[in-house]
């Protein structure tokens, strides 16, 4: 009979504890739970965090830890020359040139423009939908260096993110290393503010959210797990420095039908070296993707 006392009293604790949990915490929980399996399948580290724009909640696994921006950083770049030329504080149809010693291994846009410029618009165009790291580099030369970019995010309400150097030398992050980082909760508040929010205005808004939608690099990642009906757009990063193993980034938003929109920013990095792109790894992204398409759906 105590026994049974015993454990009737715990059964209703228990219960009237779980009565307590707010459902939307435990259906995040449960998503959570999800991603710490993908993560346990892909032989790595995986940091994620996903925001409902509907209800402002964000969840994830390892969202904040810090991770290395690698070239995810460009969306942001690109946002800022949309903005300073919204504000009046430079005019993004400004014209400018570069030299042959600027141009980096990857700088399709920059090399086939080398001979007449471009500008500033059009550089960063490039810097989002194609990530020509010498474009970004021109850019920040222009804008007034990493520092400049990083103050961008203070401004509007980012204390995490931060740029320290240019390409390629940003990509050497080694665990440990918090140049060049930012964690998974700090960039989806940062793309919400971006895309969603009034960090820009709506014309800027619009036109980042389209060259969001027109970069390719991350099909084979996030988005390949979305389904292919729901508007979405991102910005990728990868790298594979020696030393600091193998590192995949995609960040970026989703419309699922019939609900409020998510941003979301997904890293991973992978246990062994790469020396080019993993199948494995990027599929780790894309089971981000089906989680986060099933989170969208059963909500």
């Amino acid at each position: 009979m105590i026994l049974d006392r015993r454990t009737a009293l715990a059964g209703g604790i228990a219960l009237a504890a779980s009565a307590c949990v707010p459902v939307e915490r435990a259906r995040d929980g449960r998503f959570a739970a999800l991603l710490n399996i993908a993560e346990e399948s892909a032989n790595g580290t995986l940091g994620v965090a996903v925001l409902d724009t509907g209800t402002g909640r964000v969840w994830g696994h390892n969202d904040y830890a810090r991770f290395p921006q690698l070239s995810s950083f460009k969306l942001s770049l690109a946002a800022l020359v949309l903005h300073l030329d919204e504000t009046g504080a430079l005019d993004a149809d400004e014209h400018i040139a570069w030299e042959a010693s600027e141009l980096l291994d990857y700088a399709p846009f920059a090399k086939e423009r080398l001979d007449r410029g471009a500008t500033l618009r059009e550089l960063a165009e490039a810097t989002q939908t194609l990530s020509d790291n010498t474009a970004a580099n021109v850019l920040l030369r222009r804008l007034g260096g990493p520092e400049r970019l990083t103050a961008f995010w203070r401004e509007i309400g980012d204390e995490t993110s931060r740029l320290d150097r240019t390409e390629p030398e940003l990509n050497n992050v080694p665990p440990g290393e918090i140049r060049d980082t930012t964690t998974p909760a700090a960039a989806v508040h940062t793309l919400n503010r971006l895309i969603y929010g009034d960090a820009l205005g709506d014309a800027a808004r619009a036109t980042l959210k389209t060259w969001m939608a027109e970069t390719r690099t991350g099909m084979r990642r996030v988005r390949a797990g979305l389904p292919p009906e729901w508007p979405a757009g991102d910005k990728t990063g990868t790298s594979f420095w020696p030393g600091m193993g193998s590192v995949y980034v995609d960040v970026g938003y989703v419309e699922p039908a019939g609900r409020a929109p998510l941003t979301f920013a997904a890293y991973f990095r992978a246990a062994r070296q790469h020396t080019s792109v993993d199948p494995r790894a990027e599929g780790a992204l894309a089971e981000v993707g089906r989680i986060i398409a099933r989170y969208a759906t059963e909500g």
